[in-house]
């Protein structure tokens, strides 16, 4: 618990913006306090009213800025503030890029004890807005009222859009979003505007009833649209009347699916899900390669980021033809099979089974023959058994989740003694921690930083990791 702060010692002036944190805070300090400050920005002095404060560091807001930080530029986006996401909208791109490699660099020295001599310079997004291929909004009936709203009534109280940060119960409804291409933007408006019209009640938070719940948009770089709506407690013919609405009105609209959860939770990997128009997956495409994706599937969500990404990945593996490729944590196996012609062989794992289905399924679409996928706990399935069966991988591509690689699998990749490791990452943090533990038997080579997310404090990072003479 934060301790109480007087009030005569809340409010601190002329605070000079030094750093920016992990979580895309401003830093400063005053006296031996540490202070996080939600959107301030390296070079601003600012006003600040403190909120939390722990024994060596507070948590604040600021108030007013006494003097703008060079980097500062007008939020594009009306939602900005109050919105959770795009929260580096108030600094210039080229400021953005320049903190995340900062940041890189410093966790990577500092928690991995690497030497960043060899890093890149980070490789930006050709796009800024509009990029990513999914988005996930939330039906509620009790929208998140700002200072700017007018007297509200039952029917005006119903959001569609995205959770309010630290609050599950309260959704900012949201006009226009500029993470996901068109049709989305329609998509939403016009289906929350028939939603009303047509008395079909939004869902509640904290009751557990309505009948609708959440709509997820996918679209990819070929054109193909995936609308997935769902419903918790609909009433007789509402979904047929919502569904048919939506499949007149945006007939290009490649996959209409529909899922009725009424579960606790918001997650529809254990949820039936019903094709009310076109077929139940849409195509994405990568240098020829065609993917298959799913309602469940998992695909990186800035398609040709993802692409720009995985060419380093691919550069730094740099495959002859006759590699033998352990890729870990494989996902769809979209990294192994964009390097399969590359290889002899690539042998996938990955701990959601459905994610391997799909990536068998994008092998056969694709005529790849030299792939291999496992399905189970990457600790448990990656054994020296395991090792001996398929063989000692010459290149192990790692794209673990922000936690990291297990300490039983960084052991393993010891034990395996691969001449290259290339690790992508999410976290630069956790993958420092790992680097070190590596650092036993291989030395950082290579060292490549990448945006896959604009407006956002989030970094992609790869290193090419060599066997120690």
């Amino acid at each position: 618990m934060g301790r109480r702060i007087p009030q005569d010692k809340k409010f601190l002036q002329n605070i000079e913006i030094i750093d920016i944190a992990e979580e895309g805070k401003g830093v400063g300090r005053h006296d031996e306090l540490v202070l996080f400050i939600e959107k301030a920005i390296p070079g601003d002095v600012v006003e600040v009213e403190l909120q939390r404060k722990k024994k060596n560091f507070a948590e604040g807001r600021v108030t007013s800025i006494v003097k703008e930080s060079p980097y500062r530029i007008e939020p594009f986006c009306p939602h900005f503030g109050v919105c959770g996401g795009c929260k580096w909208q108030h600094m210039s791109y080229e400021a953005q890029l320049k903190f995340k490699q900062q940041y890189v660099d410093n966790v990577l020295s500092r928690i991995g004890k690497v030497d960043t001599s060899s890093m890149e310079d980070i490789l930006g997004s050709e796009q800024t807005t509009y990029y990513r291929n999914k988005l996930e909004f939330t039906f509620s009936n009790k929208r998140w009222l700002t200072s700017q709203d007018e007297v509200v009534t039952p029917e005006t109280l119903n959001a569609l859009g995205f959770h309010v940060p630290g609050r599950f119960d309260k959704i900012l409804d949201i006009k226009h979003c500029y993470l996901q291409q068109d049709p989305s933007n329609d998509l939403r408006n016009s289906i929350k505007e028939f939603a009303v019209a047509n008395g079909i009640s939004f869902y509640d938070l904290r009751q557990h009833e309505g009948a609708l719940r959440n709509l997820i948009i996918r679209t990819s770089s070929t054109g193909e649209i995936m609308v997935i709506v769902v419903f918790a407690y609909p009433e007789e013919g509402q979904i047929e009347q919502l569904m048919d609405f939506v499949a007149q009105k945006f007939p290009a609209i490649t996959s209409l699916l529909y899922i009725v959860n009424q579960k606790r939770n918001d997650t529809i990997f254990d949820q039936e899900i019903y094709v009310y128009k076109g077929r139940d997956y849409i195509f994405e495409e990568m240098e020829g390669l065609k993917f298959k994706v799913g309602p469940k599937s998992f695909y990186q969500t800035n398609s040709k980021q993802a692409y720009e990404l995985y060419k380093i990945a691919r550069e730094f593996a740099d495959l002859k033809g006759d590699e033998l490729v352990y890729d870990l944590y494989t996902g769809a196996g979209t990294i192994a099979n964009f390097v399969a012609k590359y290889a002899k062989e690539v042998v996938g794992v990955e701990y959601v089974p459905s994610a391997i289905e799909d990536a068998k399924i994008n092998s056969e679409i694709n005529g790849i023959t030299n792939t291999k996928f496992y399905a189970g706990d990457m600790k448990d399935v990656l054994t020296a058994e395991f090792v001996a069966e398929h063989g000692k991988p010459d290149v192990v591509i790692t794209d673990p989740p922000r936690a990291g690689m297990h300490a039983d699998v960084v052991k393993r990749i010891l034990e395996m003694e691969a001449p290259k490791v290339v690790y992508v990452s999410c976290n630069a943090a956790t993958q420092a921690r790992d680097l070190e533990m590596l650092s036993a038997k291989y030395e950082v080579a290579r060292i490549k930083p990448v945006d896959m997310f604009p407006q956002t404090q989030h970094v992609e990072n790869v290193v090419l990791l060599k066997l120690k003479k």
